[in-house]
């Protein structure tokens, strides 16, 4: 069943490409596990999935230990609190939800200690609501600014969560605002980020034409009654 969900979002993402102009490679397809057991994150790894998310500690940690004969690139894609930092830190490659200087400062704390330089995503809330993290667009540059003085810390792009709205033309908007928020920090501080983290099982393919290079998919993926 994973595999022919995979068969199907594959041919969506072509799509998507042809259309954008784009090339597939210029895509990471991240298997979104939050509501999937170990089981079914190793029938989407032997499918072609090789990059997963969670979004909680304790549960990723549990998988994790399930599924360490595997060499699965794991990325944090949730909510972060500071005192769970220390748990994922040499066990992610990168942190998606980077909102505020608190969290920054305690990954590059954690860094620092395993002598790594941690990759993350500063999340952006888009749509400004209030029941979502991610920085505000105006706060955007400031905390953009202070990730940069960290030292074991390195801002790679840019990740959102837009509102919940059905019609995926309806989404494409904050996806665009996104991409153009991208390219000001990129003009302003003369700095590459190559990612945008924007796009799940409802509107990634609008997410792939408005510049996404990592598209997260749960549901699309792992579930057997989601229809693409």
């Amino acid at each position: 069943m994973v595999c022919q969900n995979l068969q199907r979002i594959e041919e969506k993402i072509l799509q998507a490409c042809q259309k954008a102009g784009r090339k597939r490679e210029e895509i990471t397809l991240l298997g979104a596990s939050k509501y999937a057991d170990a089981e079914k994150i190793r029938q989407a790894y032997w499918c072609g999935v090789k990059v997963f998310g969670e979004s909680r500690a304790q549960d990723f940690l549990k998988k994790l230990e399930s599924l360490k004969d595997l060499p699965i690139e794991w990325h944090f894609i949730g909510n972060l609190q500071t005192n769970k930092v220390k748990y994922i830190i040499d066990k992610v490659s990168l942190i998606h939800s980077v909102d505020r200087p608190s969290l920054a400062e305690e990954i590059n704390k954690r860094a620092e200690k395993i002598q790594k330089v941690q990759d993350v995503l500063i999340e952006v809330n888009v749509g400004g609501e209030e029941t979502k993290g991610g920085v505000s667009p105006e706060g955007l540059s400031r905390l953009f600014e202070y990730c940069l003085s960290l030292k074991n810390l390195k801002v790679i792009g840019l990740m959102t969560i837009p509102p919940n709205i059905k019609d995926p033309e309806k989404v494409r908007p904050y996806f665009a605002k996104l991409r153009q928020l991208k390219e000001k920090l990129q003009e302003a501080y003369g700095i590459e980020l190559p990612h945008l983290s924007m796009g799940m099982s409802n509107d990634f393919e609008v997410a792939i034409e408005e510049g996404a290079t990592i598209i997260r998919l749960g549901s699309a993926l792992f579930s057997s009654n989601f229809h693409l």
